[in-house]
């Protein structure tokens, strides 16, 4: 939810905790261990998991490969749930008349540089530019137009917005800021 008065606009900014990524977690989660179970348990000769039968695989060399799947399927798992409880992209964009600033906000990995935090003045903004990119994924992202730095995009491209509702938030940012716009 946007916040805005006359001086002060606040856009928050969704991270990583979408449905979409909690659904891939749980697959390949699920599926990490699944192989590795079946891996095992041909090893052991007794299936640990009733629903996955393994007598009819030889641990060399099927059960060894079953193991390295789940193994390899573990690794992105771990990657999403980490990134998950991270937040990993969320943030805020804030825009001051006041002070005269643009910040955008948002939070990385953990480490040195977990906090990421990008000021300029906003006298250094010429434009809001919109990017317009249709095929099977529409790519629908606008960036902030910075003099002597490159364009700095404002949302995220996964945010799914139609091409009007993409026009007018846009339209809505050049207006708060007094800057014109540029189309695709």
């Amino acid at each position: 939810m946007n916040w805005q008065s006359k001086w002060l606009r606040v856009e928050p900014i969704m991270g990583s905790r979408r449905i979409s990524n909690f659904c891939w977690a749980c697959i390949t989660s699920l599926g990490g261990l699944g192989f590795s179970s079946v891996g095992i348990s041909s090893y052991l000769g007794k299936d640990l998991i009733s629903v996955l039968p393994s007598q009819q695989i030889v641990f060399v060399p099927q059960g060894i490969v079953m193991c390295f799947y789940g193994i390899a399927g573990l690794f992105p798992s771990f990657y999403l749930w980490c990134t998950l409880l991270w937040n990993v992209g969320s943030g805020y964009n804030i825009f001051d008349k006041r002070e005269g600033i643009i910040c955008l906000f948002r939070w990385g990995f953990p480490g040195e540089n977990r906090r990421i935090c990008i000021r300029f003045p906003m006298k250094d903004i010429q434009a809001i530019r919109v990017e317009v990119g249709e095929a099977t994924y529409p790519r629908r992202v606008f960036h902030m137009k910075v003099k002597g730095k490159q364009d700095v995009p404002i949302n995220r491209i996964s945010e799914n917005l139609t091409l009007r509702e993409m026009e007018e938030k846009a339209a809505e940012l050049a207006r708060f800021l007094h800057v014109s716009m540029e189309g695709p």
